[in-house]
């Protein structure tokens, strides 16, 4: 006999089974179909977005000595680096005792108890209670374990070398932006980029949003040799005191290749107390920003020009008279000097102003325009600094006689030193044209670029730079009683002492002179070449300002380089 079914099991069987059903249908279309709109609801819940910014990259230099100035080799020096600073705040909410805060906290930080209780007394939120606080003045804050006291980093600008290369480097603006030189120029790459952050509070750990992508600034490596620098940047103080400058500037430069070993300024300013300065002027890099009439370190480039059409030799005469006269207007020689017959050789050795008229008038002047504008004199160098002004040099074009004769030797050009230079360089390289550069390499985590020098086709031919070299090494052996000579070693150069131009455009200052003395060495096969400019030395001309700051700066990179003689002083 069989046994009577239990309907009731089999109804809750059923209804057990309809359920099942629906869970499993229900969680088939949350977790496959609708997986990612709750995940995506979860992860909402959990995760925080914060906005981040990279660190600003940092500016270095390293010493060249092994590398003969070719590449960096040595030791690192930092020029502008990220220093914490730290800001404390107080949430009064949170402190029970005000009282008790404030003196213990007082006595850790630069302010007083009244002052702590002053920020405290009325405040619903946080309040800053101190800024610029150093790491290590923190750990002493956070040992204390005060309840309501919270702190934030906030990263500075800091300049470890002070006024080291001031110009030059540039400095980081109240507003986070590069102002002048490298800090300027470079402010976008340099500057740390913008991201997001991912805080997921539930599990205690912060991702990045795209860890392969780095937000820190790139560091820049700068070409500068800090010996050079440090050595130039102290030339230029010691003649302050002798000879009581307004101002100078130094550029030392690799004439091969364009870089820059050294470039000066004086007077410079702490990057670190820029805020403090005054005279905004100081801000401005007068090697690439601010223009002068060259005087006689131009005669070289007139003497290029006749050379290279080949009007003139070195040994070409013509007689001095002390004066040549274009209609109203007249030419002298330095303290109305007359040489009486001369070659041209002997025309940079005295730095005969109508010997380089004369020089000129053997070319059309159109011509003499086009060789200023080959040497790079009307247009800008393209170096790698913020605010870089230059002359066209325009009133040449379609200029009188007059304005020819005066360009000849430097009067009625404008220059700027970094001008100068460059076109010096062309003419101890063996007629080749660079492009300044002062960045040696950009590094960006793992992947490092390296400048590559810019040099052009010669401008002028092998003959005329071999004649030229031969006559500016007779410069520093006969000429201004040879005070640039160094025994042992072939130099060349060329001295200048020119006028001040009024700033209303009318004739020169009576009393001013801006004295400069651009040189190369060994003559012969160049390694580093210098600019020397002094702004209104209390001496009358160069051969006793710009011409010894040459000669010390000169021994001193032979002797640092090792750079061996070009003959035996003791041999018979």
């Amino acid at each position: 006999m069989r046994k009577p079914v239990n309907w009731r099991i089999n109804i809750i069987l059923i209804i057990v089974l309809i359920f099942g059903a629906a869970i499993i249908s229900r969680l088939f279309f949350l977790q496959i179909l609708e997986r990612k709109l709750y995940g995506a609801q979860a992860m909402g819940q959990q995760v925080a977005f914060d906005s981040v910014v990279g660190s600003r990259g940092q500016i270095f230099c390293e010493n060249s000595q092994e590398t003969k100035g070719d590449k960096l080799s040595g030791e690192v020096k930092s020029l502008a680096i990220n220093k914490d600073s730290w800001t404390i705040s107080a949430n009064p909410k949170n402190i029970s005792d005000k009282t008790a805060f404030a003196d213990i906290l007082s006595k850790n930080i630069n302010q007083s108890q009244e002052q702590i209780l002053s920020e405290l007394s009325g405040a619903e939120s946080y309040v800053v209670i101190e800024k610029n606080l150093s790491s290590d003045n923190l750990k002493k804050v956070k040992a204390l374990n005060l309840k309501g006291l919270s702190w934030q980093n906030e990263p500075e600008r800091f300049y470890p070398q002070g006024q080291m290369a001031s110009q030059a480097v540039g400095f980081l603006g109240g507003e986070g932006s590069g102002q002048y030189g490298i800090e300027g120029y470079y402010d976008d790459i340099l500057r740390g980029k913008s991201g997001i952050q991912e805080d997921r509070s539930g599990l205690g750990f912060i991702f990045s949003n795209n860890s392969q992508v780095p937000l820190d600034g790139s560091d820049i490596y700068l070409t500068i040799d800090y010996n050079i620098q440090f050595q130039a940047e102290a030339l230029l103080r010691q003649e302050q005191k002798k000879n009581d400058i307004d101002s100078g500037q130094i550029i030392v430069m690799k004439p091969d290749t364009g870089r820059i070993i050294a470039l000066a300024n004086f007077p410079g300013f702490d990057l670190n107390q820029y805020s403090k300065e005054f005279d905004l002027d100081v801000f401005q890099n007068s090697v690439t920003q601010k223009l002068f009439e060259p005087g006689s370190i131009m005669k070289p480039f007139t003497m290029a020009a006749a050379l290279n059409e080949g009007k003139i030799t070195p040994d070409t005469t013509y007689t001095d008279t002390g004066v040549l006269t274009f209609g109203q207007y007249s030419v002298h020689n330095f303290d109305n000097e007359k040489y009486g017959k001369q070659t041209m050789t002997q025309v940079l050795e005295n730095s005969i102003n109508t010997g380089a008229v004369f020089a000129e008038q053997q070319i059309p002047h159109d011509t003499f325009f086009n060789y200023i504008d080959k040497f790079g004199f009307t247009s800008k160098t393209g170096v790698d600094l913020q605010g870089e002004v230059y002359s066209g040099n325009n009133s040449l074009k379609k200029g009188p006689d007059i304005n020819f004769a005066t360009a000849a030797f430097g009067q009625g050009i404008e220059l700027t030193p970094m001008q100068i230079a460059k076109g010096f360089c062309a003419i101890a390289n063996g007629g080749k044209l660079v492009k300044p550069y002062i960045v040696d390499k950009i590094v960006n985590g793992k992947e490092e670029t390296s400048t590559k020098p810019e040099i052009s086709d010669p401008i002028v031919s092998q003959n005329t730079i071999t004649q030229l070299n031969s006559m500016l090494v007779n410069v520093v052996d006969k000429g201004f009683n040879s005070v640039a000579k160094i025994p042992g070693y072939y130099l060349a150069g060329k001295t200048g002492t020119a006028q001040v131009p009024l700033k209303t455009g009318k004739g020169y200052e009576p009393d001013k002179t801006i004295q400069s003395f651009v040189g190369y060495g060994p003559a012969f096969n160049p390694q580093f070449l210098i600019l020397v400019k002094l702004d209104n030395p209390k001496v009358p001309k160069s051969a006793l300002s710009a011409v010894p700051v040459f000669k010390q700066l000169a021994n001193y990179i032979i002797n640092y380089w090792q750079i061996p003689p070009d003959y035996d002083i003791n041999a018979k």
